[in-house]
C-alpha cells in the first residue's frame, strides 16, 4: 500500500504478515500435542538408553570410574578383537554379495516365463525368523553326510569323481605274506609264481561294513597259465576264530579290491577280486610281487567341516545370504520396473550387446536403488546376532564372534556392564557414518 509523505514522495507500506499455515491447516500447538507422545517414547526408548550407555561405559563392573579403561579393553581383549574382525568381514562381504545376487536374480527373472514364481521362492526365506533359519542351517551344515545336506552334496560330488574305498581300515593279518609299502600300500614279501595259488589274508574291516556284494571266501584254484590267489577277511567271531591264513565258511572275500603285479617298480598287470575274494592275473605276473595299492585303503570322504573354526564365519554368512538375497531382489526388481525401456532399446540399436547394456545402462540407472539396498544391509549386519548365536557349535563360538554377540556375553555372561556399554557405543559409532551417508543420499534424491 502506498501513501504520500510531506515532500509528496509516495511511501510504500509493507502488507501485514500473516502466520504461515501447514498444508493441512493444522496449528502448531495441535501438531506439537500429537507429536508429544512420540517424542516422549523416542526420548525414553532411544535417547535415554544412548545417554545412559555412554555414561555407564566409563565405569567398571563394580561401579568404579575407569575413564576410558573399558574402551581400551575393546582393543586389547582377544574375544572382542575377533568380534571386530568378524564384523568387518560381515560388513564388507554380506551386503555386497546379497546386493549382487539380488541384482542378478532381478535381471534374470525378467527374462523367464515363471519369473513371479521364482521371485516368490527366493523371497520366501524372509518369512522365516532368524532363529528358525539358524536352526535349519545348523542341520544343513551337520558334519555327518547322512544328516547334513551340505555334506551330503559334497560327498556325492566327490565320490562321482573319486570313489572312496570300502576297506579304509584293512591291514595284513598275523603271519601274512604281505608287508607295508610306500604311501599306505601293501606288497608281498616274495615274488609269486604261476600255478601256485597265493593267499593274501587281511583283517580290520567290521563284518557289517563289508561290501554288499561280498560272498563267502573261497580258496583259489591253481592254474599253470595264470597267477591265482584269494584275499579275504581273515577273522571269525567265536572261540576258535577259524583257521588262520585260510578261508573259512563264515569269512567274506574282499569283493572289488584291486591287486597289481609289480616288476622292477612297474605295474605289469592288474585285476579286481571277485565277490568271493578270488582273483587271477595273466602269465605276465609270473615272478612279480603282488601289491594292494593305497587307493584300496583310502579313508572315506566325509565332506567339509562347515562348522569348524576356519569356515564358520563364511558358513553363517551363507545362511544370511539365503535369507536376505530375496529382500535385495524385490527392491531391485521394483527399481528395474521403472527403468525406461526405450533407453535399453536405444543402446541395443546402437550395437551394444547384453552385457554392455547391463553394465553401462541398467546398473547406472539402478544406482540409487542399489545404494538403498546396500546401506540397509550394512546397518542390518552390524547388529547381526541370531544366526551367530544359534549356528556355531560350542567349539567354534569364539571364532564366529561378532560385536552384538560379544555385547550379550559381556552383559549377561561376564556381568560386565561397563564393557558391554562400551561395545554398544562402538556399534553406535559404526552405524553413524552409514546413517549420514543414507541421509545425504535421500536429500540429493529429494532435490532432483
Amino acid at each position: 500500500m502506498a501513501s504520500a509523505n510531506a515532500g509528496g514522495t509516495p511511501k510504500v507500506v509493507p502488507p501485514a504478515t500473516t502466520p504461515r499455515k501447514s498444508v493441512t491447516g493444522t496449528r502448531k500447538a495441535v501438531a506439537v500435542l500429537f507429536l508429544l507422545p512420540a517424542l516422549v517414547l523416542l526420548g525414553a526408548l532411544v535417547l535415554y538408553p544412548i545417554g545412559y550407555s555412554l555414561f555407564r561405559s566409563f565405569f567398571d563392573e563394580s561401579g568404579d570410574f575407569t575413564a576410558f579403561g573399558n574402551y581400551k579393553t575393546l582393543f586389547t581383549d582377544d574375544s572382542i578383537l575377533t568380534a571386530i574382525k568378524n564384523n568387518a568381514i560381515w560388513v564388507v562381504v554380506a551386503p555386497t554379495v546379497a546386493t549382487a545376487l539380488g541384482l542378478i536374480f532381478a535381471v534374470l527373472t525378467e527374462r523367464v516365463r515363471w519369473g513371479t514364481a521364482f521371485k516368490l521362492v527366493i523371497f520366501m526365506p524372509m518369512a522365516i525368523s532368524m532363529l528358525a533359519a539358524g536352526i535349519i542351517f545348523r542341520l544343513v551344515y551337520e558334519s555327518d553326510p547322512d544328516r547334513g545336506v551340505a555334506n551330503a552334496v559334497a560327498v556325492s560330488v566327490h565320490d562321482t569323481f573319486a570313489e572312496s574305498s570300502a576297506f579304509p581300515q584293512a591291514h595284513p593279518a598275523m603271519n601274512s605274506p604281505l608287508k607295508a609299502a610306500d604311501g599306505g600300500a601293501f606288497i608281498t614279501k616274495e615274488p609269486v609264481r604261476a600255478g601256485e595259488p597265493v593267499a593274501l589274508p587281511l583283517t580290520g574291516v567290521p563284518p557289517n561294513e563289508m561290501p554288499d556284494e561280498a560272498k563267502a571266501a573261497k580258496p583259489a584254484q591253481a592254474d599253470p597259465d595264470r597267477v591265482t590267489g584269494a584275499t579275504w577277511q581273515d577273522f571269525t567271531r567265536g572261540k576258535g576264530r577259524g583257521e588262520p591264513n585260510a578261508p573259512d565258511t563264515s569269512e567274506f572275500g574282499y569283493a572289488g579290491i584291486r591287486i597289481e603285479a609289480v616288476k622292477g617298480g612297474e605295474v605289469v598287470a592288474s585285476t579286481e577280486a571277485a565277490a568271493d575274494g578270488t582273483f587271477a592275473l595273466p602269465k605276465e605276473a609270473d615272478g612279480a610281487q603282488l601289491r594292494f595299492p593305497a587307493s584300496n585303503f583310502r579313508e572315506p570322504y566325509n565332506g567339509v567341516d562347515w562348522l569348524g573354526p576356519s569356515l564358520i564365519t563364511p558358513a553363517v554368512i551363507g545362511s544370511y545370504l539365503w535369507m536376505w538375497a530375496g529382500f535385495a531382489m524385490v527392491l531391485i526388481a521394483a527399481g528395474l520396473a521403472s527403468v525406461p525401456r526405450e533407453l535399453l532399446e536405444a543402446a541395443r540399436v546402437d550395437g551394444a550387446n547384453e552385457w554392455q547394456v547391463f553394465r553401462r545402462v541398467t546398473v547406472p540407472l539402478l544406482a540409487p536403488v542399489l545404494a538403498v539396498v546396500l546401506v540397509t544391509l550394512m546397518i542390518n549386519v552390524l547388529k547381526i546376532f541370531d544366526l551367530v548365536f544359534v549356528i556355531p557349535p560350542g567349539s567354534s563360538k569364539d571364532d564366529a564372534n561378532v560385536l552384538a554377540l560379544q555385547l550379550y556375553n559381556s552383559a549377561f555372561g561376564d556381568r560386565d556392564t561397563g564393557v558391554a556399554s562400551a561395545i554398544a557405543m562402538l556399534l553406535f559409532l559404526l552405524v553413524i557414518p552409514v546413517m549420514l551417508f543414507n541421509i545425504r543420499r535421500m536429500r540429493r534424491e529429494a532435490r532432483r
